[in-house]
């Protein structure tokens, strides 16, 4: 723990040292600020509106894609620096290492993410502005729990990468196929199963490995819109919303985080990274 907590100091201060930190710091406080500028002075933002749901469309393109650079590009450092290769004399384990890296980089991005809301809500109060709390506060545990998916997957990107070129060129693939294209793929796919009532079964599977996909499902229907799911999704709805809903949301995030971050420890600790 205390070379994990080590690790940690050392990232966040390589984080707030590095120009790209605060160049993504700007661009998503300016992306807060006309987003809820634009939103605010609308009517019934309680809820799955038209206003919620635009503003957690365009979070849910520009912040998984801000994780993934900043992630990517951290871990790509450590090899192009050559401080990977001095760290590696220490004894210091593989999976301390990730895990440090991880919670530097997840601190980073919560500043990033609390800091730009903050200031957000600043201006909107300054403008004369409303929005309710209750809505403010799940944008900002949307926002984070997003962020640290994909900050996890960035880890990984990052471990297989040889540079910084080959982290981008990763990013940008993960981003797109998760993102943009996600919808067409999954239809694609089960257009192609043999019979109508494995459809049900296959979709929620391809739910669980997109990490995107099960927190929008999730923050949708815990804003009260399940119904615009559909038949298909109607266990899930009635699990979700259930007791246990929470808690299997809950497993599902820290499980895929620690399946990324195993994966980037497993892979650091035989050498990959040093083909």
């Amino acid at each position: 723990m205390l070379h994990i907590g080590i690790i940690a100091k050392r990232e966040i201060k390589l984080a707030f040292r590095n120009a790209w930190t605060y160049s993504f710091l700007i661009l998503f406080t300016l992306f807060t600020i006309a987003m809820m500028l634009l939103q605010s002075g609308m009517t019934a933002t309680d809820g799955y509106t038209d206003t919620t749901a635009t503003m957690m469309n365009m979070t849910f393109y520009l912040l998984p894609l801000i994780a993934l650079l900043l992630g990517g590009f951290s871990t790509t450092a450590e090899k192009e620096s050559g401080e990977w290769g001095l760290l590696a004399t220490y004894p210091l384990n593989s999976y301390t290492f990730v895990i440090g890296k991880w919670l530097g980089l997840a601190v980073m991005l919560t500043t990033i993410i609390c800091f730009s809301f903050g200031f957000s809500g600043m201006i909107l109060l300054l403008f004369g502005k409303t929005f309710s709390l209750s809505t403010y506060l799940f944008f900002l545990t949307f926002s984070w729990v997003l962020a640290l998916s994909y900050l996890s997957i960035a880890l990984c990107i990052g471990t297989f990468a040889k540079n910084r070129w080959h982290a981008l060129i990763g990013s940008m693939t993960i981003w797109f196929g998760t993102i943009i294209i996600w919808p067409f793929l999954v239809i694609g796919v089960l257009g192609h199963l043999p019979s109508y009532t494995l459809v049900q079964p296959a979709l929620q599977v391809f739910t669980l490995f997109n990490p995107a996909e099960f927190i929008r499902i999730f923050s949708i229907i815990h804003l009260g819109a399940g119904a615009a799911f559909g038949p298909t999704y109607y266990a899930l709805v009635n699990f979700t919303t259930s007791t246990y809903g929470l808690y299997a949301f809950l497993g599902l995030f820290i499980g895929w985080n620690a399946c990324c971050l195993g994966i980037s420890g497993y892979f650091w600790k035989r050498g990959v990274v040093n083909e």
